[in-house]
């Protein structure tokens, strides 16, 4: 799912006008108000309760300082007026906003599942019903049918679970309350800009908690950038239309510098004595550099003589006991569409699965779980008490965190990998 933050606009009106405004939110008819920050508050309460009346005038203030905002963004007044006629907040969508999960599925769970036998044989049948139209597609972008087809399976299932839910309610519930109240206002005129232009009508525009839409799970931002009208019947429909939902992802990873016929990567084996800390996608060594240290592939064929000198990274999905992952440009694009590198693996690997390639070779380390996010919470704060510094204590391990865990790995004598485990907590935790 491609997402980005903009600025958001919060809004309200004066006191005497609440109760009017939580008539009007209701009807879907509108008001003009004046500014205030709009803060996250509780679960909505429930329907009919005293405290429901509040929310539903904090809800009204918020709205008529949207529509405000909105008609300034160029959206029709008969747009906003259609579009929002009875919305209130979503419960769902604030409990989901508002979840942070304590654990976390290891990669190679997550791969299993992502690469299962169904959704391999489903890309396989896929791939051949829909040639003609793949064919015009790659030959349109330049984009790799295969990536395109697994992108479709890992995003929506091939098109078969897109969401149920309301995009235009759940972008409104995440613009009034919450912690991305930003992206909410944002997306959610995006998505006005997108109902005016008639690709959908409201009651279609269907997708996740999270605004992410149709089958190839666009944000709205991003959909009036990159969607394309593939199918020539005048509108842009990535929920309906499997050519403009493939053409449009096509169309964004061209957009994102996609190299047509570029290779995404290779498993590798990394010599005895690697240096860990050079094990990370903000370490880029061309392809006959890493060969020159040492790294083979793991099927012991040489590396294409073509690709010498492309730049790359060594990537360790699960730290210096698992795979190795000799990773290029065309996997960074993917990054692009969704900043997960383990969904950018299962992209790849399942693109080679419907080539009859894919398979991994290195053993995971099964007997290492994932940090909860209480454990994270603590490595951070270790790290931190003793000097290093992880950016914050966020429980994200990021490049900051990941720094951090190399500089303690090298004094402590461990490999260097800069992944998070439970054996590297316990040692933090030691006086």
């Amino acid at each position: 799912m491609p997402a980005s933050f903009r600025p958001g606009f919060l809004l309200r009106v004066r006191l005497p006008l609440r109760l009017t405004v939580v008539a009007i939110a209701l009807l879907g008819l509108t008001m003009t108000g004046c500014a205030a920050d709009a803060q996250p508050g509780p679960p909505l309460a429930p329907p009919g309760s005293a405290a429901a009346l509040a929310d539903d005038a904090q809800f009204a203030d918020w709205l008529t300082g949207f529509r405000e905002a909105a008609l300034k963004a160029g959206v029709a007044p008969q747009t906003f007026d259609r579009s929002m006629r009875g919305i209130r907040p979503d419960q769902r969508v604030v409990e989901a906003n508002e979840s942070q999960p304590e654990f976390t599925r290891p990669v190679w769970e997550y791969l299993e599942g992502a690469l299962s036998d169904t959704r391999v044989a489903r890309g396989k049948a896929l791939l051949a019903e829909n040639k003609a139209l793949l064919d015009r597609i790659e030959a349109a972008y330049g984009v790799d049918r295969h990536v395109l087809v697994a992108i479709w399976g890992l995003e929506s299932n091939y098109g078969t679970f897109q969401g149920s839910m309301s995009v235009v309610r759940s972008l409104a519930t995440l613009g009034y309350r919450g912690r991305r109240q930003e992206y909410g206002n944002t997306q959610l005129i995006a998505a006005l800009q997108i109902l005016q232009k008639g690709d959908i009508e409201p009651e279609g525009m269907l997708g996740s908690w999270a605004g992410a839409m149709g089958q190839t799970q666009f944000i709205p931002t991003t959909y009036n950038v990159h969607a394309v009208d593939f199918d020539g019947n005048g509108r842009r429909d990535i929920w309906n239309s499997h050519a403009d939902a493939l053409a449009s992802a096509g169309h964004y990873l061209q957009n994102s510098g996609w190299r047509r016929g570029g290779v995404w990567g290779y498993e590798v084996k990394l010599p005895e004595g690697f240096n860990f800390a050079e094990a990370d996608m903000s370490v880029s060594k061309t392809q006959g550099e890493w060969a020159k240290a040492g790294v083979a592939r793991i099927d012991g064929r040489p590396f294409p003589g073509g690709e010498a000198e492309e730049k790359s990274s060594i990537f360790l999905p699960s730290g210096h006991k698992g795979p190795a992952f000799l990773v290029m440009h065309n996997f960074r694009i993917v990054l692009a569409y969704n900043a997960s590198t383990s969904y950018a693996l299962a992209v790849h690997l399942l693109a080679d699965r419907f080539k009859g390639r894919g398979e991994i070779v290195g053993s995971w380390p099964r007997g290492d779980h994932p940090l909860g996010r209480s454990e994270r919470l603590e490595l951070q704060q270790l790290l931190s008490d003793r000097g290093y510094d992880t950016g914050g204590v966020d429980g994200i391990i990021g490049f900051n965190t990941r720094k951090a865990i190399r500089a303690f790995q090298v004094a402590a004598g461990m490999p260097a990998d800069g992944y998070p485990t439970p054996e590297l907590l316990e040692r933090l935790r030691r006086p």
